[in-house]
């Protein structure tokens, strides 16, 4: 592991902590969206790790707006040289810096297929968090969202079968 590589995952380490202190003395608000949010991450994968720690404002709602500054800042942190661009190696050490991306596809992120990951085609690229939780398609995930979201459906057993008219 380079020292950039380590910088980054202790840059990012550092940002996780601050973020879990912000939730521990926010208040309310936070307070019941990350406890909705780790009781029910046995159910969503995308909450496993807890909610985003890109919540920038730490509100417990999620924008779009807040998931491209985090992106900005990743992208900044991971790209060597200020080239404008992250290679494959740089786009690997950003997986291992933030669980969120652990999974990331380096061609996803490249769309035009050059090899390389420009700062439009990194920042650009929606949260999957966002896409998987907004509900009404605003770019913004509300603790009422994330519950709607998660909270488990009727199963549709005999108690929740409609009656007909005769019975």
């Amino acid at each position: 592991m380079t020292t950039g590589d380590k910088n980054l995952r202790d840059g990012i380490s550092a940002l996780r902590i601050g973020v879990t202190l912000a939730v521990l003395v926010t208040g309310n608000i936070l307070g019941s969206s990350l406890a909705l949010a780790q009781s029910t991450s046995r159910t969503d994968p995308l909450l496993n790790s807890g909610p985003p720690v890109w919540d920038t404002n730490h509100d417990g709602i999620f924008t779009c707006e807040e998931w491209k500054k985090f992106m900005e800042q990743l992208f900044a942190s991971a790209d060597k040289g200020r080239k404008g661009f992250l290679t494959r190696q740089e786009f690997e050490a950003i997986k291992k810096a933030d669980p969120s991306l652990a999974d990331a596809d380096f061609g996803y992120f490249d769309e035009n297929q050059d090899g390389k990951v420009s700062r439009n085609e990194f920042v650009e690229k929606p949260s999957v968090f966002i896409l998987r939780f907004d509900r009404n398609g605003d770019c913004r995930v509300t603790p009422d969202e994330l519950k709607a979201a998660t909270t488990p459906q009727p199963t549709g057993g005999p108690q929740d079968r409609p009656r007909d008219r005769f019975h």
